[in-house]
């Protein structure tokens, strides 16, 4: 895999979120990254990342002008022989509109998006619209849409969602052996 994964946690998903689906993520990809925040446009993790004229930095976030990695017309030719560096905001989609509001520099990014080939498979949550998916599943999607596009090769299809499975089997296993009720 070439694409390069960058997941910008916004602080509260950082701060309370000990099982979120983005570490997870992050733990099962090859040279993945967090970056904790709010405002990224300074953070100089992310201005290296920028700066850098071997990677075509792009973001992952929907939207009429976003590149739709789905269709059949992606075009190609905008990597140019650099490497893909994907920006993912990992937060709510409250949240979400937080950072880019303090972060209006990741709007300059050209944006890509796809059309998930299934609906979110979280059992513990409930997803504002069909599209919707956690950050496992939403990197699961873009890096099948990739090697659709012919831009990636994705090796290990199953690891992702196979942890998102197993991660949720356990949170409902300790929710059904405690006695407050507000945990089921």
């Amino acid at each position: 895999m070439r694409t390069k994964i960058v997941l910008l946690m916004h602080e509260k998903e950082w701060r309370r979120q000990k099982c979120a689906t983005g570490r997870l993520a992050c733990l099962n990809l090859k040279d993945a990254e967090i970056i904790p925040g709010l405002a990224f446009d300074d953070v100089p993790r992310v201005r290296q990342l920028l700066d850098d004229p071997s990677n075509a930095c792009m973001l992952l976030y929907p939207g009429e002008d976003a590149l739709d990695l789905s269709a059949a017309t992606f075009p190609s030719e905008a990597l140019r022989d650099r490497r893909l560096v994907v920006f993912l905001i990992d937060a709510t989609w409250q949240c979400s509109r937080a950072v880019l509001r303090a972060s209006p520099g990741l709007l300059e990014l050209p944006r890509l998006k796809f059309t998930p080939r299934d609906k979110s498979r979280w059992i513990i949550k409930k997803q504002p619209a069909d599209w919707c998916l956690s950050t496992i599943e939403a990197i699961h999607e873009l890096l099948m849409a990739l090697e659709s596009a012919g831009l990636d090769s994705y090796q290990d299809k199953e690891r992702l969602l196979a942890v998102f499975t197993a991660m949720q089997d356990y949170q409902v296993m300790r929710a059904t052996r405690t006695p407050n009720p507000r945990h089921r």
